[in-house]
């Protein structure tokens, strides 16, 4: 198989940054414009062969014995000095989490649970992954799990997810054939197996205790912490459950080293990222690109930029349909990383990069976010359960404008009392949109209100 230097930059022979590059971070001011040959997923697009010889060929799989016979530790300090944070939304350190289980001493076996369900309106990163790369998640499978000493991983796929589910079945399948994973996987002494699981397409069995639920058998709703999943996790033993981004890196980490991820980004916000970017741009795609680069240039550069011009922008909700929006004059010089996010109150979430030009009724767009949160919730917890239902009755009638002006304090209060209130973090994402909405979009809702009063009033005259 011929081996060319691209392959070889991406696998970690050789280095695509300088080691000035690598140690002058910190003077860094700029973010963005990310090179092919630092991209972690090289088949995002579905143009080269997605099965285990073209993984191959673009550098997958590359001392992969090396990096299992290095053992926990090494892999786990990789990962720490990586700065990666999990990608599923919560943003937790990643190699603390994946630590967290070497505390249980006992006999149990460990596991790993990989939540490949992807619920979240506006989010397509990881199906990507699946369908395109699915290679880069099965070895990723086997050096995190090698990072918690896991016995097995449970990839937890969302039921509508047919094309992806047939390829990484495929791709499991070919590295069985191959000896990479299973009993001595790649040579290496360390027996790791990979099952996958269908769900049945319900968002809560994104949250992790929920998800462990149903792959139990049993109904998928949350169970309240602790115990945590590192002590009582599936079928009763330590488990970790991570996002399919997350764990899809970690070889790559591995191969070119911690220092080559955390040289990408700001401090606490390092490493590439996928981006997804849907909406009102020219052109929807989902894309690698470095942490902390400016949402504006990422949706210049990558989307072909707002329909109608920048100025045409009204408003975008930057991390999925779970966090607040943010109108133009923050979008224009906010980063996209976690802490420049929660910084104009927003979150950087899964990076689904949702836009809104002047075309769009924001009150409307809100309201349907929050009918999705009223069907998801799996009713547990008063506050979600009953919470939910009076917000979208509120936003049906704030779409209209039939509604008094002191219902705008009284469902952000309303938002406020479901939000840390729940077992998970549905209650939050439920609360989170009407909070941006009404933040920053106060006089709009007032004025459709106004503007009702008036119709009202000519028709009865």
């Amino acid at each position: 198989m011929a081996v060319t230097k691209l392959s070889l930059l991406r696998s970690g022979y050789i280095s695509g940054r300088s080691i000035t590059e690598l140690t002058c971070k910190r003077f860094k001011s700029t973010y963005g414009g990310l090179k092919d040959e630092d991209r972690i997923f090289t088949n995002l697009y579905g143009r080269h062969d997605w099965r285990l010889k073209g993984a191959m060929s673009r550098g997958h799989w590359y001392k992969t014995k090396e990096i299992i016979l290095k053992g926990q530790d090494w892999i786990l300090d990789e990962v720490k000095k990586s700065g990666l944070r999990g990608r599923g939304g919560a943003g937790f350190p990643s190699g603390l989490k994946w630590s967290f289980m070497k505390g249980a001493k006992d006999s149990r076996p460990k596991y790993l649970v990989v939540n490949a369900d992807e619920g979240e309106p506006g989010t397509c990163k990881d199906r990507e992954i699946m369908r395109h790369d699915p290679h880069t998640l099965v070895e990723g499978c086997l050096v995190a799990g090698r990072a918690m000493d896991a016995r097995a991983a449970y990839i937890y796929i969302r039921g509508e997810f047919y094309n992806e589910a047939s390829n990484m079945q495929a791709a499991i399948k070919e590295a069985y054939e191959a000896g990479l994973i299973g009993k001595n996987a790649c040579g290496s002494g360390y027996d790791f197996d990979i099952f996958m699981h269908r769900g049945a397409g319900a968002y809560i069995c994104g949250e992790e205790m929920a998800l462990i639920e149903s792959l139990e058998g049993k109904q998928g709703k949350p169970r309240l912490k602790p115990p945590f999943p590192a002590q009582v996790g599936v079928f009763g033993c330590p488990t970790t459950v991570a996002n399919v981004e997350t764990v899809a890196v970690a070889p790559t980490i591995c191969r070119r080293g911690g220092d080559w991820f955390a040289s990408f980004g700001r401090e606490r916000n390092s490493g590439t990222k996928l981006y997804c970017i849907s909406g009102h741009v020219n052109s929807p795609c989902t894309v690698e690109e470095e942490m902390s680069i400016p949402l504006k240039e990422l949706i210049d550069r990558h989307a072909g930029g707002v329909k109608g011009g920048w100025d045409n922008l009204q408003a975008i909700i930057p991390g999925g349909a779970s966090v607040p929006l943010i109108p133009k004059s923050i979008c224009t010089d906010v980063l996209m990383d976690f802490d420049a996010l929660v910084e104009v109150k927003s979150g950087l979430g899964t990076a689904a990069v949702i836009v809104m030009d002047k075309s769009a009724d924001v009150i409307q767009c809100i309201a349907r976010l929050i009918k999705f949160y009223r069907h998801e919730s799996c009713g547990q917890c008063t506050p979600c359960r009953e919470g939910t239902v009076w917000m979208d009755k509120i936003m049906e009638r704030f779409v209209q404008g039939n509604a008094q002006l002191s219902e705008i304090d009284m469902l952000e209060e309303l938002s406020y009392q479901i939000e840390g209130h729940t077992i998970c973090a549905l209650g939050d994402a439920a609360a989170w949109p009407v909070q941006g909405l009404i933040r920053h979009f106060r006089p709009e809702i007032e004025e459709r209100m106004n503007l009702y009063k008036q119709n009202s009033g000519s028709v009865r005259q």
